[in-house]
C-alpha cells in the first residue's frame, strides 16, 4: 500500500531465483519475503535506488561455490565496478563474488528467454526486461523510464504482463507519469498492467479510482506475488497469492 520500498522484482521458476536490481531496502525486502536463494542478478541501471543493497548480496554468496552471475549494461557493468571495486575483483568464500555477464541481446537461464529492453531514461543507461517464460506467458518490467523508443517498443509484443513505471499523476523529467504510462500500455495493449515505481503523490487505497485506471490496469505494492500457470494468453492465468 503506502508504506513502500524501493523497486525490485524476483522471479521464480523451474528452481531459478533471479533478481532484479539490488537496491537499498534489499536485506528488508528478503527477509520478509523469506527469500533465501539467488541464483543470478539482472539490473536496470546504475542509480543509488537500485544498486544500493549491493553488499547484500553476500547472504547469497557465502554458501555457493560458484561466483554469483550479474547482468547488466555496458555502462552499469562500468558504474557497478567504480562503486563496488572491493567485491567486482572478489575472489575469495564468504563474500561477494559476482561473475559479471555484459548484456547485449537476449540471452537464456535454464529454460527462461530474457530479452533487454533500452528505454529512456535520461543521463543514464537503462535496461527494461522482457521475459519469456516455458509456460507460455510473457511479461515485461519497464520500471525506470521517461520514453520508450521505437525499436524497443517492436520487443514488446503479446504480453500477458507488463509492469511499468508510472511514478505520479504530474509530470516529471525522467520518470512516466500515470498518463504517459497509461498512453503505453494502449499503444502496447498487455493483457495485464501493473503502474510500479509509486512516489509519495500516489495514494494506493483510493488511486485506482481517482485516476480512473482501465479494469486491466493495477497498482504494484509491496510483497505483490504473481503466479502464471499453463493457459491461454488473455485467460485468468495471473493470479495475486494471498
Amino acid at each position: 500500500g503506502n508504506r513502500r520500498s524501493r523497486s525490485s522484482l524476483h522471479l521464480g521458476m523451474d528452481g531459478i531465483s533471479l533478481l532484479v536490481d539490488t537496491g537499498p531496502d534489499l536485506r528488508e525486502q528478503a527477509l520478509r519475503e523469506n527469500l533465501r536463494s539467488v541464483d543470478a542478478v539482472l539490473y536496470t541501471h546504475a542509480h543509488l535506488d537500485h544498486v544500493a543493497g549491493f553488499d547484500e548480496l553476500r547472504a547469497f554468496c557465502w554458501h555457493r561455490e560458484d561466483p554469483l552471475p550479474i547482468y547488466a549494461g555496458v555502462e552499469t557493468m562500468r558504474d557497478l565496478t567504480r562503486m563496488f571495486p572491493w567485491a567486482m575483483s572478489n575472489t575469495s568464500p564468504g563474500y561477494v563474488r559476482p561473475d559479471p555477464h555484459i548484456v547485449e541481446g537476449p540471452f537464456n537461464l535454464g529454460r527462461l528467454t530474457i530479452t533487454p529492453v533500452p528505454v529512456i531514461h535520461p543521463s543514464v543507461e537503462t535496461f527494461g526486461y522482457r521475459f519469456d517464460l516455458p509456460t507460455g506467458h510473457s511479461l515485461a518490467y519497464l520500471s525506470d523510464v521517461k520514453e520508450i523508443p521505437p525499436t524497443s517498443r517492436t520487443l514488446l509484443p503479446d504480453l500477458d504482463l507488463l509492469i511499468i513505471d508510472a511514478l505520479r499523476p504530474g509530470t516529471h523529467p525522467t520518470h512516466m507519469n500515470v498518463g504517459e504510462s497509461l498512453d503505453a500500455i494502449a499503444d502496447l495493449r498487455p493483457s495485464q498492467a501493473l503502474l510500479t515505481h509509486l512516489a509519495h503523490e500516489m495514494d494506493y487505497r483510493s488511486a485506482k479510482e481517482d485516476l480512473a485506471l482501465p479494469r486491466s490496469v493495477s497498482l504494484a505494492r509491496d510483497g505483490l506475488k504473481l503466479r502464471f500457470e499453463n493457459g491461454q494468453r488473455g485467460a485468468t492465468v495471473i493470479q495475486p497469492d494471498s
